[in-house]
């Protein structure tokens, strides 16, 4: 072996080492033979590093893997004797190998397995066996090995499939093999476990932990009873009471009640199982210190009930009534159990057992509706207790930085939340009772309670919301009973003054739980008052807590909207509450803002809505809403002075930023104007109109030029749908100076808004685009003609959207009726445009924008394609046209198999339609003399051609057409 190269493969050797390394490494797996000296180096021990052993491993996995079909027969023997010379070799050293290199081995071991079991090496695992016999060496390898087998040919979690091996080939060797083992050897290997696991109990428990593993491993695809008996059991129980065996034991034990079977002996396995685990004290879980164990436990529970539920489901649905009774008794005994474990205070205890409980409830259910159950109102209370205890807090939550252990409550809190859905199921009545009794005590004590049960009882009632089988406006207007008992609990909460309660996670649940039931508020509007308050005092927009503050924003928003009709005689206070949230704050300023710019974005829009919705008049609300805005733009002009002469690059990128907030805080406004409440109605055009005029001129500005103009062409986009043709006297202006020193992404968010206006206002616009037109399809082309860097992923991606956005802005030109604004601009640049739009449909592989080029080409052969149409098209039609509806589908980029391309091949078979249409008989007798016989069509497919191009049914010829090339590319 190459001395040199092997030194590579140290983690520590220098880069030239490691690349030579590399390269040696590739020679040794492309060679035939060169490998052979990896394998001798295995077999006589030649290296004691471990990289190099490792190394020489990966060499023979590759051969087996990729190249055992071109190995000769002495080669593969060759390799067989190597691995079992090494495994003979490892049961006499005195050290064992490193662990990463016992795995590497046991993988070629299952790669070799797998090639090999059903042809070479029938006695492959015999093979093992009698060589390895109890030595501990020998029997850590099998093992592993089993497992790696398992990983190969039974793990579904496991992605066995590449290029080389094909999905269905590898299922139907897999099943194969399995098969074969079945007949041949796995009562061998079972037997192999049982006194692995009897001679090593007490003294490897590693050994017996990996044996364990093993078993569980094969027990879903072996038969049962081979391990399913009185010997194994036995032994696999008795590992239950050895501390350092029986987290596996129980692992073991899940997998073997998680086997598919008969739901009668299913059940009989579950119950002899039970028995003997109750009898050894199992089941007194109170009495259980090591919750690693019990959480094991609990999953072995959770699997055990989980599997009566199947059987009981089966045998009901069969109308086995006499075993299905059997089966309900016997999973009504665990339910004692289950309910211990939900209820632990350790929340992985309680998680495992979750998915038992939540089918038991659907159990209740069914039986409950079949013939009612004595003790459902007992369970069900027990359960709900459970649920309820568990949804509390503990005192180690930090609420301030949550970390992993928090994420993992609040997952935990989701499961418990779709158990008590579950219970709302069975029995909302009970659920609704049990959620007023605590929520009723907990509020009537509320300053005396701690945090977790103060916020728990608030959370309930919230969560009620979901659970009840109601839509939230029936909450309070439907069902009696519900309605009275919802709207008591609201009632309390509003009045009893918990939104004092000194804890952000009370605060933030009284909340929440406010804007959840914000229809209760309709009911009894007498409570807004004081929620108002509680939403702009220190319990919310003022919090001291940054969290509360940003989550109360929003939550505000939520309710001003649905209540803004009740708050009229409140605006004007609410208003100056909270005139300092709505401030600008400038970067200078050098302290933090109570709201984020993000969280004020909210608060504008509330404003927006409570001045929008109000009873004033038009003129109040005009005053109204020009005291919101002239101070954004007082402080835009001001900001904008200091931007153009500011030479530091941060605070000019601060500057941009407090600029674009100004911007969106004043767009985040005209959201509140509706169809029945216009910009014009409410008196507010001018006010909008005037911070247009002051925002306008940032798009000139030299500095931080991609932002700013981000910014005001947002705002542009919603003074279109606010202001109607009044924005109209503003786009030219604004359009100059946006296609002035143009990047792509600049254009490419342009276009919308061009697209915007001529969609909206089409003749309107019609002489405005008229003169815009060529400026900006020569600033695309520009743009697009600039070199960028081979190997630039983003230009070349920024390059192709700008592409689809220029074609998309064609063809909203065309499907608005407007060929006006491309019919004049002079015959060199039309012909210039159509050709852009030839050159978007054949050479540029992206179906979406090939796509957009054919739906534009037929609606310009529907505007100009006829008699009276544009003077030189027709002869454009059959020179450049025709050939684009052909050429396109023929090129090998065309993946007639991807859907996106089938959409354009669809819009490229209605273009020929539409030209048949506008040139009739003449352009049939064109296809069939000249065009399709110079693409060598024959006679008979020209024919077949032309018959279906002529038939009414546009969908015949796109299914045509599909087979056509399909055809035509083979």
């Amino acid at each position: 072996m190459d001395e040199q190269a092997l030194l590579g493969l140290n983690p520590n050797a220098d880069a030239s080492y490691q690349q030579r390394a590399l390269a040696y490494f590739e020679q040794l797996k492309e060679s035939p033979d060169a490998w052979q000296v990896c394998a001798e180096a295995l077999a006589k021990g030649l290296y004691s590093d471990d990289h190099v052993k490792f190394f020489c491993f990966q060499v023979l996995e590759h051969q087996i893997k990729f190249r055992h079909g071109a190995l000769s027969a002495a080669q593969q023997q060759l390799i067989r004797e190597t691995l079992m010379k090494w495994l003979q070799a490892q049961m006499m050293n005195s050290q064992p190998e490193k662990a990463f290199i016992r795995n590497k081995a046991a993988q070629v071991f299952a790669l070799t397995f797998v090639t090999e079991y059903l042809t070479q090496w029938p006695k492959f695992f015999f093979d093992i066996l009698s060589l390895v016999g109890l030595n501990p060496r020998g029997v850590d390898l099998y093992l592993r090995t089993l497992m790696a087998i398992d990983a190969e040919v039974v793990d579904r979690d496991i992605l066995h499939t590449s290029e080389a091996r094909p999905a269905f080939k590898e299922t139907r060797r897999n099943t194969l093999i399995k098969d074969t083992m079945r007949e041949q050897c796995i009562p061998s290997l079972v037997e192999s476990w049982y006194q692995i696991l009897h001679t090593y109990e007490h003294t490897n428990s590693e050994l017996t932990c990996q044996c364990l593993e093993v078993v569980g491993a094969y027990v879903s695809w072996i038969d049962l009873s081979l391990i399913a008996n009185d010997r194994f059991v036995n032994l696999l129980l008795s590992h239950m009471s050895v501390e350092v065996l029986r987290e596996e034991a129980c692992d073991c034990l899940f997998e073997i009640v998680n086997k598919g079977m008969d739901p009668v002996d299913k059940t009989k396995l579950v119950e002899s199982l039970c028995q003997v685990l109750q009898t050894a004290g199992f089941f007194n879980v109170e009495q259980e210190e090591d919750v690693d164990f019990l959480a094991k436990f609990s999953k072995l529970v959770n699997g055990m009930g989980q599997s009566l539920i199947a059987s009981w489901t089966k045998l009901a649905k069969t109308g086995d009534i006499k075993n299905s009774q059997e089966t309900l008794r016997a999973l009504e005994a665990k339910v004692p159990l289950m309910l211990q474990l939900l209820v632990h205070e350790d929340d992985d205890i309680s998680a495992n057992i979750v998915g038992f409980c939540y089918d038991y409830l659907h159990v209740l259910k069914q039986v409950h509706i079949l013939n009612g159950c004595r003790t459902l109102n007992i369970c069900l209370n027990a359960i709900m207790l459970a649920v309820m205890k568990k949804l509390t807090y503990d005192d180690e939550y930090n609420f301030e930085n949550e970390g992993e252990d928090e994420a993992m409550f609040v997952e935990y809190r989701k499961q418990l939340k779709l158990l008590l859905d579950r219970l709302a199921q069975v029995s909302p009545e009970l659920l609704l009772e049990a959620v007023r009794r605590i929520f009723t005590s907990t509020m009537q004590s509320w300053q005396t309670a701690p945090f977790m049960e103060v916020e728990v009882a608030i959370r309930l009632l919230y969560m009620l919301g979901e659970a009840l089988p109601a839509s939230q406006g029936a909450h309070f207007s439907g069902d009696g009973a519900k309605a009275s008992t919802l709207q008591d609990m609201m009632r309390m909460l509003v009045t009893c003054g918990v939104s004092e309660y000194q804890h952000t996670s009370v605060t933030l649940e009284f909340f929440e739980t406010v804007v959840r039931y914000d229809k209760f508020f309709i009911v009894e509007p007498q409570h807004i008052p004081n929620v108002l308050m509680a939403f702009l005092d220190h319990r919310g927009l003022r919090h001291c807590s940054p969290k509360v503050r940003s989550r109360v924003a929003y939550l505000f928003s939520r309710y001003v909207k649905t209540l803004h009709k009740h708050m009229n005689a409140f605006i004007e206070d609410i208003l100056n509450q909270l005139q300092d949230l709505l401030e600008l704050s400038p970067p200078e300023n050098g302290y933090p803002p109570l709201l984020t710019s993000d969280d004020q974005l909210f608060v504008f829009e509330t404003v927006g809505v409570l001045i929008v919705n109000s009873e004033y008049t038009a003129q109040r609300k005009q005053a109204l809403m020009r005291n919101l805005l002239d101070p954004l733009m007082g402080n835009f002009k001001l900001l904008l002075g200091k931007l153009l002469l500011e030479q530091d690059e941060e605070r000019q990128s601060a500057l941009a930023d407090c600029l674009n907030h100004a911007v969106g805080f004043a767009s985040r406004t005209s959201k509140a104007f509706s169809n029945k409440q216009t910009v014009k109605q409410c008196g507010c055009s001018e006010v909008y109109l005037n911070c247009l005029q002051t925002f306008l001129p940032a798009l000139s500005c030299p500095v931080q030029k991609e932002a700013l103009r981000s910014g005001v062409r947002t705002f542009l986009h919603r003074m279109i749908i606010c202001l109607e043709e009044e924005v109209l006297p503003f786009i030219p202006s604004a359009s100059e100076h946006m296609l002035k020193d143009c990047e792509a992404k600049d254009l490419q968010e342009f276009i919308p808004l061009i697209n915007q206006i001529t969609a909206k206002f089409k003749a309107q616009v019609s002489p405005f685009l008229q003169q815009v037109f060529m400026p900006l399809v020569q600033a695309i082309f520009e743009v697009l003609a600039r070199p960028a860097e081979e190997n630039d992923q983003t230009a070349a991606l920024e390059k192709q959207m700008l592409r689809r956005s220029y074609f998309g802005f064609i063809q909203t030109i065309v499907s608005s009726g407007m060929n006006e604004v491309m019919g004049s601009q002079g015959v060199e640049n039309i012909e210039q445009v159509l050709f852009t739009i030839i050159q978007g449909a054949v050479d540029f592989p992206d179906p979406i924008a090939q796509k957009t080029c054919f739906i534009i080409l037929s609606k310009l052969i529907e505007l100009w394609g006829g008699k009276d149409g544009l003077v030189g098209f027709p002869d454009f039609i059959y020179k450049h046209i025709i050939p684009a509806c052909f050429l396109t589908p023929l090129k090998p980029t065309f993946d007639l198999s991807d859907a996106q391309t089938v959409l354009t091949l669809s819009e490229c078979a209605l273009t020929l339609k539409m030209i048949y249409l506008k040139r009739g008989p003449e352009f049939i007798q064109y296809l069939q003399q000249e065009y399709l016989p110079s693409l060598q069509v024959s006679p008979d497919i020209i024919q077949e051609f032309c018959q279906v191009l002529q038939q009414p049914d546009s969908k015949v010829l796109k299914n045509y057409i599909k087979a056509f090339f399909q055809r035509a590319k083979l």
